[in-house]
């Protein structure tokens, strides 16, 4: 039946900033500048964590944890992708794959890949298999030092 598939797709993106820690999909990424954030930053995070609310007509991220509640100032993105699988096993759905593209001309994402889909993968309890992550450069999409990216996950009624 239809419904018994969804599809979501997530977004963010951030400004680079000088002084801050830079996660990406959870993983810390040794470079000077980190993302500017209410909470840690973390666009891949925060984009996976929308395309799953998305995916289970859940609210979005901003309606769940809103940058204007100093309760998430500086939080790990990690407690609201926990809160999307959540509401997507309460749903009745599981997920099939994953695949995620970081936009950005620095840091170059090819040398953290493996570990950024392998750290996504155990904290979605998924096979490495049905993780892909990907850079691309901006192309002149957004603003010269910042980070996007666009998730997008397939889910079925388990």
């Amino acid at each position: 039946m239809i419904e018994d598939i969804r599809i979501g797709l997530g977004f963010d993106g951030h400004r680079l900033e000088e002084g801050l820690e830079l996660k990406l999909g959870g993983v810390k990424i040794d470079y000077p500048k980190g993302l500017k954030g209410h909470s840690d930053g973390d666009v891949l995070l925060h984009a996976l964590t929308d395309a799953l609310l998305s995916a289970c007509k859940e609210p979005d991220i901003g309606q769940l944890f809103p940058d204007t509640d100093p309760m998430w100032k500086g939080a790990d993105s990690r407690v609201f992708l926990m809160e999307a699988l959540k509401r997507v096993k309460e749903k009745g759905y599981m997920i099939m794959n994953v695949d995620c593209t970081v936009v950005a001309d620095e840091p170059r994402i090819a040398p953290y890949r493996k570990l950024i889909e392998e750290n996504i993968a155990q904290l979605m309890e998924l096979d490495p298999c049905r993780v892909s992550v990907k850079g691309k450069t901006r192309e002149g999409f957004c603003k010269d030092d910042s980070v996007a990216c666009f998730c997008v996950v397939l889910l079925v009624k388990a």
